[in-house]
């Protein structure tokens, strides 16, 4: 299933920007970043609960948030990019 992370952290102090870099570290492990706070994650159930378990771990409540938009197992269908930067499919050939 695809899934949309899109994150907002407090970085008015230094604790914060390492949330922050924390979570897009976390996110890029787990899938593509499409704009400066938001991924594109293409995983399976099991892998979502790990993977979002380390998202809110990592998180502080009481300053930063994230969404989750669960586009399904046809989000080919549900997702339209203009503009400039590339896009990619996930499910493509890998080349290096």
């Amino acid at each position: 299933m695809m899934v949309l992370i899109s994150y907002d952290v407090n970085t008015h102090d230094q604790a914060g920007k390492k949330r922050l870099r924390r979570l897009a570290r976390i996110c890029e492990n787990w899938g593509q970043r499409v704009q400066l706070s938001v991924f594109e994650c293409l995983v399976d159930p099991s892998q979502w609960v790990k993977l979002k378990a380390d998202l809110m771990s990592c998180m502080d409540k009481e300053k930063d948030s994230l969404r989750f938009y669960y586009l399904g197992a046809n989000w080919k269908k549900r997702v339209e990019h203009i503009g400039a930067k590339p896009t990619y499919d996930p499910e493509g050939p890998l080349i290096f």
